[in-house]
């Protein structure tokens, strides 16, 4: 059996953003045993999964990011929306638009310290649409 749902997380300031209990209070319940798959429906943000315990992560992969893909590079084309519409869109790539996550008993069965991110590249990204979509 296959749900869908598509819900919409509010904004967040550029960064990288433990959302792990946003998505859950946005999921119906979950099968005995089955996939969850996470689509952002955006180019400028992506979903990682990774370390939720000390935040220290969080800025250091946003430090990171900024670092691999600097903004006012003099090669960029696309600069329409401002010094960080070409990098957002890099950093998504780098990232990643989704991620399949196994359900067990129930419940998301991660890691001991995983946790899911928005990663949100754009100063002023606003809202971001979520497709999750549930495989049982």
């Amino acid at each position: 059996m296959i749900k869908q749902i598509e819900f919409t997380l509010r904004a967040y300031p550029r960064g990288v953003h433990l959302v792990t209990g946003d998505v859950m209070r946005e999921l119906p319940e979950l099968p005995e045993c089955g996939l969850l798959n996470l689509l952002i429906k955006h180019t400028s943000a992506a979903l990682a999964l990774n370390e939720n315990a000390d935040p220290d992560v969080r800025h250091d992969l946003n430090a990171i990011f900024n670092r691999l893909v600097p903004e006012n590079a003099p090669f960029y084309l696309h600069t329409d929306e401002g010094s960080d519409d070409m990098p957002s869109h890099a950093k998504s790539v780098l990232v990643g638009p989704s991620l399949s996550l196994p359900i067990s008993r129930g419940r998301l069965n991660l890691g001991t310290w995983q946790g899911i991110y928005l990663c949100e590249f754009r100063d002023y990204g606003g809202p971001r649409k979520i497709v999750a979509t549930i495989i049982s």
